[in-house]
């Protein structure tokens, strides 16, 4: 639905969360475009020099990654690397990475093996893709900074101690999944569901309100086009008692305005 200049879509990006998928939602009104979840299509054409990055054996035609050579920082694994899919995550992949920030785990993954990430001190949030089926023992241990894990699929089998002495973090997961308690491990679990509501003008500005489980993160983006995929951040909050009102009074400085919802 197109109001004056503004048309609003919500990405239902788990880019969760950066969950550098991070958790997102499109809701375009107006409009029966699909926007595929999260970033598959970087994840598509990532370039040499990314897949480099990377030690890795072969095994019946698919990877396991069994160390990380890169320079750290917010780290996307992908799908595949020169045509092969990437099933694991292997022992110590990741150990003492003391400069990785963020991982963005693809959706090939099918096991994230032990101590793959334990003492990554400086990693704030976690995605992990849709078919991880098994997370080992310790794999996340001692990731002090840690603050939001965020699944896109069910609940998958975990080991001793996946999240030990990762006080600070919670586990989101996404409306449609399953397999989900209050506790994840040692976790505290919450449905990351935001939804965008009565989209409309006011006399502050073009605005909608937000609504979903109380105290999940979000942030909200705007871009002038879909296709270049640029997003400016424009609120960052939690959703107090379970909604907000988000408004934009630089609407009308733009012909078209799209806008996400996406998790930190």
């Amino acid at each position: 639905m197109k109001l004056q200049r503004a048309i609003v879509g919500f990405l239902g990006l788990f880019t969760f969360c950066n969950c550098a998928r991070a958790l997102s939602k499109t809701l375009a009104w107006g409009s029966t475009t699909a926007c595929t979840p999260w970033t598959l299509l970087l994840l598509i054409i990532l370039p040499a020099v990314v897949q480099a990055q990377f030690t890795y054996t072969t095994n019946n035609g698919t990877i396991t990654i069994t160390q990380y050579t890169g320079p750290g920082g917010a780290v996307i694994i992908p799908d595949t690397i020169y045509g092969l899919p990437i099933t694991g995550i292997g022992t110590n992949a990741f150990f003492d990475c003391l400069s990785l920030t963020s991982v963005t785990i693809g959706n090939g993954v099918t096991s994230i093996e032990d101590d793959a990430f334990r003492y990554c001190t400086s990693l704030t949030s976690v995605t992990i893709g849709s078919n991880v089926t098994s997370i080992a023992a310790f794999a996340f241990s001692s990731c002090w900074s840690l603050a939001a894990v965020c699944f896109e699929g069910n609940a998958p089998v975990q080991h001793t101690a996946v999240f030990y002495q990762d006080n600070q973090a919670t586990v989101y997961y996404l409306p449609g999944t399953v397999g989900w308690g209050a506790l994840f491990g040692d976790l505290e679990t919450m449905l990351w569901n935001p939804q965008a509501q009565a989209a409309g003008v006011r006399t502050n500005g073009f605005g909608f309100n937000i609504t979903g489980t109380t105290n999940i993160p979000i942030v909200v983006e705007a871009s002038t086009n879909l296709q270049g995929a640029s997003w400016t951040s424009l609120q960052s909050c939690t959703l107090t008692n379970g909604s907000i009102y988000f408004s934009d009074p630089q609407w009308t400085n733009y012909p078209t305005r799209f806008y996400r919802i996406r998790s930190p």
